[in-house]
């Protein structure tokens, strides 16, 4: 063990003496965490809004401002005709309309009924989706205010199901709440790989790594004492991101601090075993980071982060269940916004220790004592 302490030490050294990457290794997290929470974010507002109103009666000004005081649209213009409102949707430049019937006023009070137009730009389906949910849900509202109204008109009040609910673990509903964790969990697990992959080959460039290869230094010493660092630096940079985490978003965390600590003990082997295998087949810096970038990507877009692995097909489901990220991002919901605890994560855990046993046998493995 004496032997893996002064390799330890030696890694220490070159982490400090580098000026990129020990920036690298905790400005970084807090910069992305931030910035990512801010921008990735489904809770689409302002929302272009064109109107055309045939009726501009006090019913039809009332639902026009329950559009725009909503805070979920921003009235682009009120158009003359619908051709004129088609046009500017198909320009791009707005996002729904909404056209009132002529004589709507008078239809809710003879007949109790009338019906408006929604068409919405559906070239970003998520952001046409979400226009029409939340037109919907204003279009609910407006009719069970207007009810009592017409009502006393003469026209029967319909009979209402009296709904309750509550949201749980996200009461308001924010979605920073639903991001940051995610974030946190994705950021952690791929800088650790990415810098692990570029610092072996590094050095391999450079030459250091020969003058080690002579030495009677077993391989598993060596591998140990070069993942060690980035091992205890993971632990610094999930405190860092947690405290950014609560200071900046305010995020709950419910669940057991101590677990978190603990999951990301045994989850950062595996993917310092990801960096150092690719780092085994890679000759020069650049080879380690296409290759590193080629499977980051894929953890990154597969891992839940922005869109629910249940989405995904079956083969696209199974083929996911490698992907050690993945993991990573439930667990980090789970335990901050559920206070999931052990027996909830057991298989989640039991996942990225087999990942990590395979991947750091497999970098045993590969990797030669070489000299060149």
């Amino acid at each position: 063990m004496r032997t893996v302490f002064f390799l330890v030490q030696k890694e220490f050294l070159q982490i400090f003496r580098n000026k990129v990457m020990l920036p690298l290794l905790l400005v970084m997290p807090v910069f992305q965490t931030v910035l990512l929470s801010f921008a990735a974010n489904y809770e689409i507002k302002n929302l272009s809004l064109a109107v055309v109103d045939n009726d501009h009666s006090p019913t039809s000004m009332a639902l026009i401002h329950k559009f725009t005081a909503s805070g979920y649209f921003r009235l682009e213009d009120n158009y003359p005709s619908i051709r004129s409102a088609d046009d500017a949707l198909a320009a791009d430049k707005v996002d729904l309309t909404l056209e009132i019937p002529p004589q709507m006023e008078r239809n809710m009070v003879r007949e109790g009924s009338s019906k408006v137009s929604l068409t919405a730009n559906a070239i970003n389906a998520v952001k046409a989706g979400l226009a029409v949910g939340y037109a919907n849900n204003i279009l609910r509202d407006f009719n069970l205010e207007q009810a009592p109204k017409f009502a006393k008109a003469g026209v029967a009040m319909p009979a209402l199901i009296d709904v309750s609910y509550s949201n749980w673990y996200n009461p308001k509903l924010d979605y920073k709440t639903f991001m940051v964790p995610g974030i946190l969990g994705e950021i952690v697990s791929l800088i650790i790989c990415f810098l692990t992959a570029l610092a072996i080959v590094r050095e391999r460039e450079m030459g250091t790594i020969e003058q080690i290869n002579v030495t009677p230094v077993k391989k598993w010493q060596f591998i140990v004492g070069k993942l060690l660092p980035f091992w205890l630096l993971s632990l610094v940079m999930m405190a860092v991101g947690l405290t950014v985490g609560w200071l900046v978003f305010r995020i709950p965390m419910e669940g057991s601090l101590g677990l978190v600590f603990l999951y990301t003990m045994f989850f950062t082997p595996g993917m310092l075993g990801i960096g150092f295998l690719i780092s085994n087949f890679s000759e020069t810096q650049q080879q380690a980071m296409f290759t590193a970038w080629f499977f980051l990507i894929i953890f990154i877009l597969m891992c839940g982060l922005f869109t629910p692995v249940d989405s995904m097909p079956q083969w696209a489901q199974y083929l996911n269940m490698l992907n050690p990220v993945k993991y990573f991002v439930a667990f980090m919901r789970l335990v901050l916004l559920k206070g999931a605890g052990f027996a909830e994560i057991k298989w989640n855990f039991l996942s990225v220790v087999t990942i990590a046993v395979v991947a750091n046998t497999l970098a045993v493995w590969t990797y030669r004592k070489r000299v060149a």
